[in-house]
């Protein structure tokens, strides 16, 4: 059965932060690919959870604060959308086509690898991976009305602690998670790059040691104490089992919790070009596409072997699964996939008066 449990995503290259310079900033792109690398990684944990505590551990603490690191990151980027027909040209081939394309493939993929021929193609019912395009395509939507309200991060939080006390919400485009997330989002969307300098500072990045070191602990100790679904946010407490008014309370302590590994985190990337900074410019990629081969190895038996559950076999999985992805984001690949992943549809669409003086200008020149 397709796992239920991704919480990860890339950070499509649909907007831009405002700003003079269109330099991309290494800092991103290496962020964006320590995080794809442990979106795969946690992939490839999942079916060596059961009778593991520290692989449990593991994954626990990586599904804590990755997906908001992505969101995070999201937010930051979508600053400069404001609904411009260029912006939303690049909101339906960047999120919408891609999100269509890969709901539709998950679909037939899993069809056969579940054994469910009947399983329906459902555009509103967002399976496996694609939920975050989804979300984040209803989140850039909303950008102009967060950049304007007041207070706009304690009003999201309020909108996400709300939706955890009604399990009714649905599953049209995984409406939950999109509410749950939003904070996260919102935050992205207030953030300077002196913020994110702020986390990069050597202190920091002392300090991350031992923060990171008491999460584990602390993670070893919930395992058989708590569910790790929390830090999925697709459901409701009542559907965890909980409370109802236990969401009310997890929410703003997950998003400390979350926000406090997330500048942990950040303050390990490194600032400067290294080799796996091209590849940070692919995460979209490597998060679309790795998830066929995670879905693959379940049903191919590859996790069957007794020795996959030493921890030789979780070092083996942990290095195979980074290689894979890493494989995913390189360039080959994306220019051989880029006709559904990043299509050209500018047929597809009339341009707007701006765009027809900036060509009669070029055509002068």
């Amino acid at each position: 059965m397709v796992s239920e449990a991704v919480g990860t995503a890339p950070v499509p290259a649909t907007a831009a932060p405002p700003g003079p310079s269109k330099q991309r900033d290494a800092f991103f792109d290496n962020a964006k690919y320590a995080a794809i690398v442990l979106v795969a990684v946690g992939h490839a944990w999942e079916p060596l959870r059961d009778g593991s505590r520290s692989v449990d551990a593991l994954y626990m603490l990586v599904y804590a604060f990755h997906m908001p690191a992505f969101v995070i990151v999201s937010g930051y980027f979508s600053r400069g959308f404001d609904g411009r027909p260029a912006r939303l040209k690049r909101l339906v081939t960047g999120l919408v086509v891609p999100y269509v394309v890969f709901e539709t493939a998950y679909t037939l993929f899993t069809r056969w690898t579940d054994q469910e021929p009947d399983r329906p193609i459902s555009l509103l019912d967002p399976l496996y991976l694609t939920w975050f395009l989804a979300a984040l395509f209803l989140w850039r939507l909303t950008t102009p009305l967060w950049q304007r309200v007041r207070a706009p991060l304690p009003l999201a939080l309020v909108v996400a602690m709300l939706a955890t006390l009604s399990p009714s919400i649905g599953n049209d485009l995984d409406l939950q998670r999109a509410l749950q997330f939003l904070p996260y989002f919102v935050l992205g969307l207030s953030l300077r790059p002196e913020h994110f300098r702020l986390v990069r500072r050597r202190a920091v990045r002392i300090a991350a040691v031992p923060v990171f070191a008491g999460a584990l602990v602390v993670a070893y100790w919930a395992v058989p104490r708590m569910t790790g679904s929390w830090f999925y946010h697709r459901d409701s407490a009542e559907e965890l089992g909980a409370p109802a008014w236990y969401g009310v309370v997890m929410t703003p302590v997950l998003f400390a919790c979350s926000l406090l590994l997330v500048a942990c985190f950040l303050s390990w990337v490194p600032g400067r070009r290294l080799w796996c900074t091209v590849l940070g410019t692919g995460t979209l990629y490597g998060y679309l596409l790795h998830g066929f081969v995670a879905q693959g190895a379940k049903y191919g038996g590859w996790y069957d072997p007794a020795w996959v559950r030493e921890p030789i076999g979780a070092i083996v999985v942990t290095v195979v699964a980074a290689v894979v992805v890493t494989v995913l984001c390189t360039p080959p690949v994306r220019r051989a996939l880029r006709f559904v992943v990043e299509p050209d549809m500018r047929r597809l669409f009339r341009p707007d008066a701006a765009e027809e003086a900036g060509d009669r200008a070029a055509a002068r020149g």
